[in-house]
């Protein structure tokens, strides 16, 4: 084995010969020094590239010899790789984009991209230059995820409670329908529901949302009923009907009192529309509705108990902006196809569109609806109608809050009375 002094004589001679070699040239290098000083490849290969320091005098002091060499320059701060494509003014122009299109993700919001700047620019919410304009439509679904992933809402909200009667009366007259026989839906065919505002209480009154979602187009419409009576959910009912933008040919439902009675049927019948129901306990009947509970009331009306006059008209205005933001202004996924190979489930889903997009493209939908949908947004400004529903949800928080401050009141003055005639 070579001692130090016999190992920096070999480095000395080979370190020349190995900087001016090929890559080649260097590997064979590598494995005869390797083999002669027994060192670490990587060692070797390091100590092979150090540079010879460069000399600038020698200065003898007390009989030593001082060698003074130049001062190395140090490493370059700059990161290396390509430069950054997507500046900060094109990640403040998409924060603001994903705000107000309610922080909806990649998947969604980036085929959308060109129709939400060219309709932000057109209401002047939106000042940006060409550059970031094309840098903009250019993103992908992940490059926007993982630019915003910073940015992400970590808010969870609670689970509430199914608050389902069962009614019995006139099942046998009211035929199942499942989730897996919606394949061939036209416009028209809906999915409907209850939300409960009970905040966690469901003793007495408090409010409904009825909620009713198209299958084919995923056009979503909701109203507020003060509880689950049949005439107050068939008031909301009617209201959407209404308000919805083509004729409604069918109506599925769970199996819920306020459903299945002959007030509904009798209604039904009469305006021929086809009268469905879910399978008992069987929420996945209904998964089209089911989901849009959470993504459309719950996560803009939230957990609380909604039980006053006061807070059922606010709710009641703000379904009005929702159902305006809802269907052309939010992209929504639909599942193309579902593969099981083992144990593995593929899920396949098509291009994001919004329902608005989706009543346009159906071939089953009068060319006059389309001309007046097309009329209505035009005139919409997406983010005018998301600071109306900031406003309205405000409301009801502080409806809320002095509700509950009015209550512990309530109960301090009666402990306080019971107190003074006791």
């Amino acid at each position: 084995m070579l001692d130090m002094r016999q190992k920096k004589a070999v480095t000395k001679e080979l370190k020349a010969r190995y900087n001016k070699a090929t890559k080649k040239k260097k590997g064979l290098i590598l494995d005869e020094f390797c083999a002669t000083t027994g060192y670490n490849r990587c060692y070797a290969s390091w100590i092979l590239k150090i540079k010879k320091d460069k000399v600038l005098g020698y200065v003898k002091t007390g009989g030593k010899t001082i060698k003074f060499v130049a001062a190395k320059k140090k490493r370059s701060e700059k990161k290396k790789g390509r430069p950054r494509i997507y500046t900060y003014d094109v990640f403040l122009a998409l924060k603001k984009i994903w705000v107000i299109f309610d922080f909806i993700c990649g998947k969604r919001l980036a085929p959308f991209m060109a129709e939400a700047v060219k309709k932000l620019k057109k209401h002047k919410e939106l000042d940006i230059t060409g550059e970031v304009n094309s840098k903009l439509a250019a993103m992908s679904a992940s490059t926007i995820d993982r630019l915003l992933k910073k940015e992400k809402d970590r808010f969870k909200l609670g689970k509430g409670r199914s608050g389902t009667k069962p009614g019995t009366l006139l099942k046998k007259s009211i035929p199942i329908r499942t989730f897996s026989e919606w394949d061939d839906a036209v416009p028209g065919f809906t999915e409907c529901d209850l939300v409960a505002h009970d905040g966690g209480n469901s003793s007495g009154d408090f409010a409904q949302s009825l909620n009713f979602i198209d299958i084919a187009t995923c056009w979503d419409s909701t109203a507020a009923a003060a509880n689950k009576a049949q005439v107050n959910v068939f008031r909301a009912l009617k209201t959407i009907v209404a308000r919805f933008p083509f004729k409604i040919l069918g109506i599925d439902s769970d199996n819920g009192s306020e459903f299945i009675n002959a007030h509904l049927l009798n209604y039904c019948t009469d305006n021929k529309i086809t009268f469905t129901r879910s399978r008992a306990h069987k929420k996945n009947d209904s998964c089209f509705v089911e989901q849009k509970n959470y993504s459309v009331v719950r996560r803009n009306v939230g957990y609380l108990r909604h039980d006053t006059e006061e807070e059922l008209k606010v709710l009641n205005e703000l379904y009005i902006y929702l159902d305006s933001y809802v269907n052309f202004f939010q992209p929504v996924l639909k599942l193309a196809s579902k593969i099981r190979e083992g144990s593995r489930v593929k899920k396949k889903y098509d291009t994001a569109k919004t329902p608005f997009k989706r009543v346009l493209e159906s071939e089953h939908i009068d060319d006059r609806i389309k001309v007046r949908l097309k009329r209505q947004y035009d005139g919409l400004n997406p983010a005018e109608l998301k600071r109306n529903i900031t406003r309205l949800q405000d409301r009801l928080l502080r409806l809320n809050i002095l509700k509950q401050k009015a209550g512990k009141e309530a109960v301090i003055n009666e402990a306080a009375y019971g107190y003074i005639t006791r």
